[in-house]
């Protein structure tokens, strides 16, 4: 038996999940430059996974009837066969946390420890998003106050008082997001002992935001009142939780406490929504070179890197348009494509290669390339800046214009010099969080009235909200204010109205 074999059956225990670490470690720091936060890795069941699907994949998470809920479906679905599990789910901490599940074989577990435990781990320390928003060695003594925080509100508010603030927080997480940085991110570890200063600045606001309202008429001065109240509140403002935690006027501290531990794990969340298609290309690519490392050297056998050969290729598999298993381009595909592509004209570039990337053509560095590439860019600027040509024609890829009142489609582009760009262009457009979510603003406060608040959505290619769900949403939000909510749908280009909503009031009153 080879001695160097790291293992040979599908069974496994800790000393070969040991062993076997130390393997990917030695490859993943001296062959592929990666620099990682410390790795905790943890067994669990298939019942654990599903608790962590249904609490967004963190270890400590307070309660809510959602969870719950979300649990009962996806546990329904994997026991009928109906679904299967994720090979693993990884945590944005320090230490990084990965969970594999104990009933996978040993040839699985190689390929998640080489996946999650360095592959999206170097990401989520090196991508300069995630350095900007989040705070890896503060989250979980954060969520642990989280938890204790909102199950000490339950036993002195009750139960319902504090559903009823997670269940509209919840609606308004998406819109509970800075999009553009103001200023370092918190340190989270911090959070519990600055929740008394927060508590008093609330009020101090609360204070300041009715002594802004005019005594009479006569007081009034027009668009310059207009102008400075907008200006003392902040507005316009993008992000709906903060501007509802900071000033709605009827809320109590422990309701905005609620409010910011929302918006903090909303905030905390917004790089990986930005960054699918880098974060698991990242992985998938980090893994599929490790395997293939160790396959070489004779650490794994012909049967453990055919088993792994078998994983990944459905992970990466891509259905042509006209499949009727097509439900969009697979981020894992794309990553990995992209990646492989970008390693290629590194290694052995075309004439046509050097024409578009002369920056890294022929470098003979990619992993050098690719460590750049996976710090300083996201998904939208990534694939402008790296699809290439060969790319886009392995992978068929062309535009369509959808016109809703023509009777057929119209393809734009198709391969050539102008409809490379228009392809890459477009391509990059669709993985644009700001196109892809509502741009909700609140824009004023009727304070001289009847304390209305006012909201814009300003719509990008005629697109407007669907109002089956923007009314319950729309309730939501009066509910925290306290009073009517009003939304206007404008163009975002020349500002005319499109749409306006009635008045919508609050329904349940949260503070008693």
């Amino acid at each position: 038996m080879n001695a160097d074999l790291l293992f040979s059956q599908a069974d496994w225990d800790f000393d070969l999940l040991w062993r076997t670490y130390d393997a990917i470690e030695d490859i993943a720091g001296t062959e592929l430059g990666l620099i990682t936060y410390p790795n905790q890795i943890e067994v669990i069941t298939a019942e654990q996974m599903l608790d962590a699907y249904s609490s967004i994949g963190l270890p400590l998470m307070y309660h809510h009837w959602s969870f719950g809920k979300h649990f009962a479906q996806d546990e329904t679905l994997y026991r009928k066969g109906m679904r299967g599990l994720a090979y693993e789910i990884v945590i944005n901490s320090s230490p990084c946390i990965s969970y594999i599940m104990e009933e996978n074989p040993m040839s699985m577990q190689a390929l998640v420890m080489a996946h999650a435990a360095f592959g999206h781990n170097h990401f989520f320390k090196n991508n300069a998003l995630f350095q900007q928003w989040t705070d890896a060695s503060g989250i979980l003594d954060y969520m642990e106050f989280a938890k204790s925080y909102v199950s000490q509100c339950e036993e002195r508010h009750g139960h319902l008082a504090v559903e009823r603030v997670l269940d509209a927080a919840h609606a308004l997480m998406s819109h509970g997001v800075h999009r553009y940085p103001k200023k370092r991110v918190y340190d989270l570890r911090e959070e519990k002992r600055r929740e008394e200063e927060r508590r008093a600045y609330h009020e101090q606001t609360y204070n300041d935001l009715w002594r802004t309202v005019p005594k009479s008429a006569t007081s009034r001065r027009g668009s310059h009142d207009l102008a400075e109240r907008k200006k003392r509140l902040g507005l316009p403002e993008e992000n709906l939780l903060y501007f509802l935690e900071k000033s709605a006027p009827r809320l109590h501290g422990w309701q905005r406490e609620i409010l910011r531990i929302v918006r903090n794990i909303s905030q905390y969340f917004y790089p990986q929504k930005q960054t699918k298609v880098m974060n698991e290309g990242c992985a998938t690519c980090v893994h599929y070179h490790i395997l293939n490392r160790l396959h070489e050297q004779g650490r794994i056998t012909d049967g453990t890197f055919m088993e792994v050969l078998h994983s990944h290729t459905n992970v990466v598999f891509q259905p042509d348009f006209d499949d009727r298993r097509f439900s969009g381009i697979n981020p894992y595909a794309l990553g990995f494509g992209m990646m492989q592509d970008i390693r290629r004209i590194c290694l052995d570039p075309t004439d046509e290669d050097r024409v578009w990337f002369p920056d890294f053509a022929g470098n003979r560095d990619p992993w050098g390339t690719l460590r750049d590439a996976w710090a300083n860019y996201r998904d939208e600027s990534f694939i402008q800046q790296y699809l290439s040509p060969e790319l886009i024609r392995k992978m068929r890829l062309f535009k369509v214009h959808n016109d809703s009142d023509a009777p057929s489609l119209e393809v734009t582009a198709i391969h050539n010099e102008r409809g490379y760009r228009e392809v890459r262009r477009a391509l990059a457009a669709s993985y644009d969080v700001s196109r892809l979510e509502p741009d909700i603003q609140i824009i004023d406060v009727d304070m001289a009235g009847d304390r209305r608040l006012i909201l814009h959505h300003r719509v990008t290619d005629g697109v407007l909200l669907d109002e089956e769900n923007a009314v319950p949403v729309l309730r939501h939000i009066a509910n925290l204010w306290g009073y009517e909510v009003r939304l206007i749908e404008v163009d975002a280009t020349t500002d005319m109205t499109l749409n306006e909503y009635d008045d919508v009031g609050p329904s349940v009153p949260l503070v008693g």
